[in-house]
């Protein structure tokens, strides 16, 4: 392998121009592509900043030059030192930006070669995303995964500057707390110093943000990791980035108009995308009523529509149940697809299904009449009123799902985006923010037999909810708001309790004691007590907001270095298992179970004869009842 003694680079692969014709120029890369024409060896060069040709000719140059320009192959880092010049007319590549010119070669150093990827370095590859993962130094060198970093990067920059300028610190707080155990699995670290106790990996930096907003910092921002032990989705990963914000002395109001600004900065610098603001603001309860969704996709229409005053009644036993049992009939009009096929209504059933109805029925409207399954009960007249009801016609198809109000929503909001999808109705350019406001304060946990915040325990109440605390929790509004992209909730926040009184009424409420939450928010309700100001803030999902950004269908496009769904990185392979040494000294033991742990104990025998005989003998349940579950060496 040779090194790049004596050459500097000059220039960036994909920066070059026209401009620079007749230049000589030193560049630094990798061989993207190689095309051997005979005397002439053709080569698309490519750094972070783009794609570049390069050219060996055989009669222009030294001999050994060439032929070590032949063993050229994809991935091998090379630096090159040559002349820029124009492309004639016939040979411009305009799908390259630096498709004018191209860089006849002088001298070449090979740095170092690559084995054969196992997968071609290109954009639009069908490759396995799990071979992408496992191999993911070589995934983030595809331009369109380098595109997604930049524009990550340009993304947090632009933030920091908006902050910056409008008067806030960024203030890091501590990635090692206090477990509050309300809301998603908390990530636990084990403390050598203190057995048996641990800390965990924050959710949030909510309580901190708060007590920074009590320490009179009035306002505050951090770009910050953020971890929850919670299973994953396309929009989830265990450790994620969120823009995080609080503010003291500042209304609503006048939160979401500063938030409105840097988002409309936001986009049009980094993506050329212009904004309109104020963005539109819907109550939960209407966005529910409408969309069956707390994050509605306002790109397309097709709403929910309660027919259920037109069905009651009948001797149609399946809506006489759920209409006595206090629930709603519910349909969604998908307009010119009364034809759709048998196969497909089947599938929809299974559809809804997933979302925890029971079934699915319909109405088509046909040029031969009305098809339904439940026609029967129902006079034509009946039909007919539905049709005017929901503005139908002749030709179009309703969607109809019975249940409980919560079950309707989800599974015909869910319903609603799948037809949507499926009959092409949504704009992928478009742009449509929504706040959802006036959120519930509690959802009620029929398992856990008591109410639980919707967003989290420090949200204000409104001032005008304030008594039915006491008396009827599931009524209270919370001063709560979320934006809303195009179906996606990219952030949210709320106004927080800053008098102890009211925080450990809501504590109350949530069935704590006051022992209970003195245990575990003792300190922040101390720090109350001191001359906490009014505050507000709101997070921002960077992941999902970049995701939206870069037009991706997976967070784990726009992170570096993602995790599976089943939480696993499977390019370090982590989690893995850890030394036993490391347990005893976190005062650990494990509890996996029986069949599993007969394995790792032979994977350990192994490992104790490649250590030079030293066994790691691992006393197992019922060996010895002095010492059940302890770690010996021998």
């Amino acid at each position: 392998m040779e090194t790049k003694q004596g050459l500097k680079r000059t220039h960036d692969c994909g920066t070059l121009r026209k401009e620079q014709v007749g230049e000589e120029v030193t560049l630094c890369g990798w061989v993207s592509r190689r095309r051997d024409h005979g005397g002439l060896i053709f080569v698309d060069m490519r750094d972070r900043s783009g794609l570049v040709q390069i050219v060996f000719d055989e009669a222009a140059m030294a001999e050994g030059t060439f032929h070590e320009a032949e063993t050229l192959r994809s991935e091998f880092v090379i630096c090159v030192r040559g002349m820029v010049r124009a492309r004639s007319a016939d040979t411009v590549n305009p799908n390259m930006a630096t498709g004018d010119v191209e860089i006849v070669v002088n001298e070449l150093r090979i740095l170092n070669k690559a084995k054969t990827p196992p997968f071609y370095i290109q954009d639009g590859i069908d490759v396995d995303e799990m071979i992408r993962l496992r191999y993911r130094y070589l995934d983030l060198r595809r331009p369109e995964m380098q595109a997604n970093m930049i524009l990550r990067h340009r993304v947090t920059k632009i933030m920091r500057d908006f902050f910056d300028r409008s008067g806030f610190l960024e203030i890091e707080t501590p990635m090692l707390c206090k477990s509050t155990p309300e809301g998603a699995r908390d990530f636990l670290v084990p403390s050598r110093l203190n057995a048996g106790e641990f800390y965990a990996l924050p959710q949030s930096p909510q309580i901190f943000k708060q007590l920074l907003m009590v320490s009179g910092f009035e306002k505050y921002f951090q770009i910050v990791r953020c971890f929850r032990d919670e299973d994953l989705r396309a929009d989830r990963q265990p450790e994620f980035t969120q823009l995080d914000i609080e503010m003291s002395f500042m209304d609503q109001d006048s939160i979401l108009t500063l938030m409105e600004e840097m988002v409309k900065e936001l986009f049009e610098k980094s993506i050329g995308a212009k904004i309109e603001t104020p963005f539109r603001r819907m109550a939960w309860d209407e966005a529910m009523e409408r969309f069956g969704s707390d994050k509605p996709d306002l790109r397309f229409g097709m709403e929910l529509q309660d027919i259920t005053d037109y069905v009651g009644g009948s001797e149609f036993k399946v809506f006489n149940s759920v209409l006595e049992a206090g629930g709603r009939v519910k349909v969604i009009n998908v307009e010119g697809y009364a034809n759709i096929p048998r196969r497909e209504l089947d599938g929809l059933v299974s559809y809804v299904q997933n979302y925890g109805a029971k079934g699915l029925a319909w109405i088509q409207y046909s040029e031969e009449g009305v098809k339904s399954p439940f026609k029967k009960f129902y006079s034509d007249e009946t039909f007919e009123t539905i049709k005017n009801a929901v503005g139908a016609k002749t030709g179009d198809l309703l969607l109809v799902v019975a249940d409980q109000p919560a079950v309707v929503a989800q599974a015909l909001g869910e319903l609603r985006l799948e037809m949507g999808r499926r009959r092409n109705l949504i704009d992928p350019n478009a742009l449509s923010f929504l706040w959802v406001v006036d959120f519930p304060m509690f959802e009620y946990s029929a398992e856990e037999k008591r109410f639980k915040a919707m967003h989290h325990p420090f949200t204000a109440p409104r001032d005008e909810d304030i008594p039915l605390l006491a008396t009827d929790p599931g009524r209270v509004k919370a001063n709560a708001y979320d934006m809303v992209l195009n179906g996606v909730e990219i952030g949210g926040g709320s106004l927080r309790i800053y008098r102890s009184d009211l925080q450990e009424q809501v504590f109350e409420t949530l069935g704590f004691t006051p022992e209970e939450a003195r245990e575990r928010f003792g300190f922040m309700m101390n720090a109350f007590e001191y001359g906490t100001p009014p505050h507000g803030g709101l997070a921002f999902g960077l992941d999902r907001l970049v995701m939206l950004m870069a037009k991706r269908r997976s967070i784990r496009d726009v992170i570096p270095f993602p995790k599976t769904q089943s939480a696993s990185d499977v390019m370090c392979e982590a989690p893995s298992p850890v030394d036993e040494k490391q347990l005893r000294e976190l005062y650990i033991r494990t509890a996996v179970p029986k069949k599993k742990a007969d394995s790792e104990r032979s994977k350990n025998w192994k490992r104790g004869e490649r250590l030079g005989g030293r066994s790691l003998l691992m006393m197992w349940e019922g060996s010895a009842p002095w010492q059940n579950g302890s770690i010996y060496w021998a």
